[in-house]
């Protein structure tokens, strides 16, 4: 089913051209992991189970890392209102409702379909925003869904997670234990870490660069179905100020979902690293909003 957000083709080809470097990535990777550790059986059902674990339970992690449970229309009245609206509006299926009791004002959509998506907001969120910013934020989300980039960014990040859990194991496993010279197993251990390495590094920048842009195209989604790019604009304002003051260790536990989140879970001095954000800066946001506002207010 088709829903009402507008169409991004620019975002269509990159998620098929992160897709298709990503797949090329990850079968280099398992025949470079294949050949070093001569057992194909291993990699392949130690790789296809991991993948299919983020794939199918990508919803489930993301909830439980974020301390989030599903609420129903009684216990969150006002949340589900806000959803109910926009979804009717977008004529798309209704996600799941989820919250996080987080200080941290923020919102996610997760899973690996419209029919089996869930979206989830902080306490922070909800306690910071009136209802029309409520509703750019949740649109934004919603558009995460509709246009299905949530489901590529979690399949796209599983290289990454695939490379970091390898060099772990490779440390703290019995992996190498059965083999009785050194100078090998140290020089194994080194080659696993390198094509670990690189293998994270790519899919890193690719992740991000996709994250951006599909940041860009959400807020667009957003502020064409409400018809309220200022409302947007202002929840994006009011979040990122506020998430500045959230206290770096809350800060540390988030970020790892910064690809996944409204707006990134950075503190001071986060501009540093803007070439690897996974999120356009606010200038950037605003300034595409302000234009928005303008193209909506021209007479027909």
């Amino acid at each position: 089913m088709r829903s009402r957000f507008r169409p991004d083709r620019q975002l269509s080809v990159r998620m098929v051209i992160t897709m298709f470097l990503l797949g090329l990535l990850y079968v280099a990777f398992i025949a470079a992991l294949v050949a070093l550790l001569k057992s194909w059986i291993l990699v392949v059902v130690v790789a296809a189970g991991l993948l299919a674990a983020q794939y199918w339970y990508s919803d489930k992690i993301a909830l439980f890392a974020m301390h989030a449970h599903e609420v129903s229309a009684r216990e969150q009245p006002h949340l589900h209102g806000v959803v109910d609206r926009l979804c009717a509006t977008a004529d798309m299926p209704k996600p799941r409702v989820a919250i996080s009791q987080m200080g941290m004002p923020n919102a996610f959509a997760t899973g690996r379909n419209p029919d089996h998506a869930v979206l989830c907001v902080t306490t922070g969120l909800l306690r910071r925003l009136e209802t029309e910013e409520l509703e750019g934020v949740i649109a934004h989300e919603l558009s995460h869904v509709a246009h299905r980039d949530v489901a590529v960014i979690t399949i796209a990040s599983f290289l990454g997670v695939l490379a970091g859990l390898l060099v772990r194991f490779a440390f703290y496993s019995e992996l190498f234990g059965g083999r009785r010279n050194d100078q090998n197993t140290a020089l194994l251990l080194a080659l696993i870490m390198a094509v670990s390495a690189v293998v994270y590094t790519i899919s890193f920048l690719l992740i991000r660069a996709l994250s951006r842009y599909r940041e860009l195209a959400a807020d667009r989604a957003a502020a064409m179905l409400t018809a309220r790019p200022s409302a947007l604009a202002s929840a994006l304002t009011k979040v990122s100020g506020d998430i500045a003051r959230i206290p770096s260790e809350d800060l540390r536990t988030a970020q790892p979902f910064n690809a996944f989140f409204f707006t990134p879970a950075l503190g001071d001095g986060a501009t540093l690293f803007n070439l690897f954000s996974t999120h356009p800066s606010l200038e950037r946001r605003l300034e595409q909003l302000a234009k928005i506002s303008t193209e909506l207010n021209q007479p027909r």
